[in-house]
């Protein structure tokens, strides 16, 4: 192995680290119950007339509209105490039409997945102060979506799309053939819900005519079973829903037309083939256009197609190529104007923003340079320009600019950091919310105009005091150079009353997944910082394949999950087991779901670097994933045999070396707890002790209070034991 070079800022291991002034000790209950996480401004609503915007109040009894300007309440737009007819005690959410008239709420959410949820929801006619429930029918509702003129809204029950029109006070099935496990109308099946994002693909013309909807066939794709641990059923349950595994059969998807005036339904005549992707419907601003984005199997070829919702005629407009895969997450911000589209490619090597005319041909590239557009706002037509976030002044950090059609650019947010933006109608302001490493989350009003702050929504001191008064080390950026010489970003939290002349144990944490970033200029203070109060060095490192720096580095890992990733986080491992402070014995690696993977895959190449190692809800073989985001990176196994042999952690369980942990949830809907029994087998039959924790009836997340700090005190205390540090303390929960 090359030597590896070493970048230090701020003289980093040649100072003793310096803890903040506060003499309160990080206790880990108060880790894991979030009293370090910054208050958020959350649910925020922009009006149609662009100068105000709504937000739900925090007992859920009232809708109140601020101004922008000066951040103050100016109506109660919905109240349930005053309301007529119907008696709500609160609301969980609420949609608002673009007149204003109407407003739907609803009550009692219960979540399917990750993003989908059903709820109980409820017609507000504002004018007449009047609420009563959406449908005649009783049962829970998805997806409620307003037509454009405000008239209408269409829903989901039962996988099938009704119409409710409030002028006649009438509504009406559209589709009728809904049929769980089989046909899904405008909702999304599981994989389309976790991998590209949505639940919703409805969409209406602008003149309120026609509503265009995917269908999905998911027939053939097949069932996976999951037994659900109720800790009451003396016989549990089973969960039965449709998972694509890699290289299986996915739903079929077709996109469909239903006129409201004659009430035809029609198939449009998209070209693409039977397993083929429709991500994202979208009408542009002309109502015989509709937009349909689809994505073939492998990924790598994006069509966009203008489709006439009368004719079903479809002609293409947009067709990207990629050598790797097209970043279907930036579908989303495909936007159109009257006069323009802009859509985002990686086409020279970074994701830029690029203009078309209505009819698909290029105008121009907006931006340019070695660097990603990270997010894009929308086209102010009014203005000529588009809004986006980027990370243009390096990878740790994103600002907010706008750039005009003719190249003039103007950067918005003023503060190093991580900026994210929200735009109200209109574009002429927008919610701000930035943090740093060392700040927590200040959420302003900014004037588009010029990035001028007008007002300070949220600032976080109430945390900003805790933290001042508490004892622990701020983290610190570094970076390190792996054996291609490839700078990698870090950063590290040094122990309380740092000393390079003793040696410490170290716990690496990371992600690693493609695109992903775990190195950001933003606030974050977690377990890390507990560890560091008794005694551990953390570090974390983005290694290649990670986002933000470019389609090379980002797109690395193709076809070979498991592989550079894995490479780099050995690298840092043995680059830090050589620094005179640190026991290089006593060096551990621990990660969550992909995390968790590459903790695996670590732990069985990295030649013992690794003396112990915790992985969370890991993916032990691709195959056991789903199709999106497998083959995505890896193709089906069919294409790619070899490297899914290569990237499975179940192969190489008898080269794991070092203590591990392994940790899962039994409902686990997103990576399945097979993953982890299969594993668990393959170490057994390797002859290969281990510690494993299984949480009943948990999903993904592992959510719960009581879950969270049983968790982190259970790899607390397999650190604490299988590290045997004689600095740590003796700690007592």
């Amino acid at each position: 192995m090359k030597y590896i070079i070493l970048t230090i800022l701020s003289c980093l291991f040649l100072q003793i680290s310096t803890a903040q002034n506060g003499n309160l000790p990080i206790n880990l209950k108060d880790i894991t119950d979030g009293k370090f996480f910054p208050q958020e401004v959350k649910g925020i609503q922009p009006m149609p007339d662009g100068e105000h915007y709504s937000m739900l109040s925090k007992d859920g009894t009232k809708i109140l509209q601020y101004a922008y300007k000066t951040g103050k309440e100016t109506g109660v737009l919905f109240d349930v105490n005053t309301v007529r007819e119907t008696k709500l005690d609160a609301i969980e959410g609420y949609i608002i039409s673009s007149t204003g008239h109407r407003i739907i709420v609803w009550t009692n959410k219960e979540y399917i997945y990750r993003r989908s949820w059903e709820a109980d929801l409820y017609d507000y006619d504002v004018r007449r102060n009047f609420l009563k429930p959406l449908s005649d029918t009783p049962g829970k509702l998805m997806i409620p979506t307003f037509s454009p003129d405000g008239r209408m809204c269409a829903f989901v029950r039962d996988n099938d799309i009704w119409l409710k029109k409030f002028d006649y006070d009438t509504e009406s099935q559209i589709t009728k053939d809904g049929e769980f496990g089989k046909i899904l109308n405008g909702i999304t099946d599981w994989v389309y819900e976790e991998e590209f994002y949505t639940t919703n693909l409805m969409s209406w013309s602008p003149d309120s005519k026609m509503l265009a909807f995917v269908k999905f066939d998911e027939s053939q794709v097949p069932v996976f079973l999951m037994q659900i641990f109720d800790n009451v059923s003396l016989y549990p349950d089973v969960a039965a829903f449709k998972y694509p595994k890699a290289g299986q059969k996915n739903s079929i998807v077709a996109c469909y037309s239903y006129s409201v005036d004659t009430k035809d339904i029609k198939r449009m005549n998209i070209p693409i083939a039977a397993e083929d992707y429709i991500p994202r419907i979208k009408f542009t601003t002309n109502p015989e256009q509709l937009a349909v984005m689809t994505l073939n199997r492998t990924q790598n070829i994006f069509s966009m197609y203008y489709a006439n919702p009368k004719s079903t005629v479809a002609k293409l407009i947009l067709k990207d190529e990629n050598k790797y895969y097209i970043e279907s997450d930036f579908l989303k911000y495909i936007s159109f104007s009257n006069d323009n589209f802009v859509y985002l490619s990686e086409k020279d090597g970074y994701m830029h923003i690029y203009l078309y005319s209505p009819a698909g041909i290029l105008q121009k590239q907006l931006t340019s340079g070695q660097w990603d557009v990270t997010a894009c706002y929308g086209i102010d037509p009014t203005a000529q320009c588009v809004y986006y976030q980027s990370a243009e002044e390096s990878p740790l950090s994103r600002a907010i600019y706008k750039v005009g059609f003719k190249g003039n650019k103007t950067k918005l947010s003023q503060k190093q950091g991580t900026n994210t933006a929200e735009f109200g109608s209109g574009f002429k302001y927008f919610i701000n919310s930035y943090s740093s490493i060392a700040t927590p989350t200040v959420t302003t009003i900014d004037e588009s105009s010029k990035g001028k702050e007008l007002l300070v929504l949220e600032d976080n001191q109430a945390l900003k005091d805790m933290l001042a008064n508490s004892k622990f080390v701020p983290k610190e950026f570094f970076t390190v150079k792996n054996t291609e010489g490839t700078e990698l970003n870090g950063w590290i939290v040094k122990p309380l009353s740092f000393s390079a002349s003793n040696k410490y144990p170290v716990v690496m944490y990371q992600y690693s997944g493609p695109g992903s970033q775990t190195v950001l200029d933003r606030f974050n203070f977690n377990w890390e910082h507990y560890l560091s109060s008794i005694g551990y060095v953390v570090v974390c490192v983005d290694g290649r394949g990670t986002g933000a720096r470019g389609q090379e580095f980002g797109k690395s890992l193709y076809l070979n999950l498991g592989t550079y990733e894995t490479e780099d986080q050995i690298t840092v491992a043995n680059y830090m087991a050589s620094q005179p402070y640190v026991d290089k014995n006593k060096i551990a690696i621990w990660g969550w779901s992909y995390g968790g993977y590459n903790t695996l895959m670590a732990m069985s190449k990295g030649n013992g670097i690794f003396k112990a190692g915790i992985a969370v809800a890991p993916v032990t073989d691709w195959k056991f994933y789903d199709t999106i985001y497998t083959e995505r990176y890896m193709r089906t196994p069919n294409e790619n045999y070899i490297g899914y042999a290569n990237a499975s952690a179940i192969r190489l369980a008898d080269k794991l070396q070092g203590n591990l942990l392994l940790i899962h949830g039994t409902s686990d809907d997103n990576v399945h707890f097979q993953n982890t029994m299969y594993y668990s087998d393959a170490l057994v039959n390797a002859g290969k002790q281990f510690d494993m924790q299984i949480y009943s009836g948990k999903n993904h997340s592992l959510l719960g209070s009581k879950t969270r700090f049983h968790l982190y005190t259970r790899m607390t205390n397999f650190l604490n034991e299988e590290l045997k540090n004689d600095a740590l303390k003796d700690i007592k929960f």
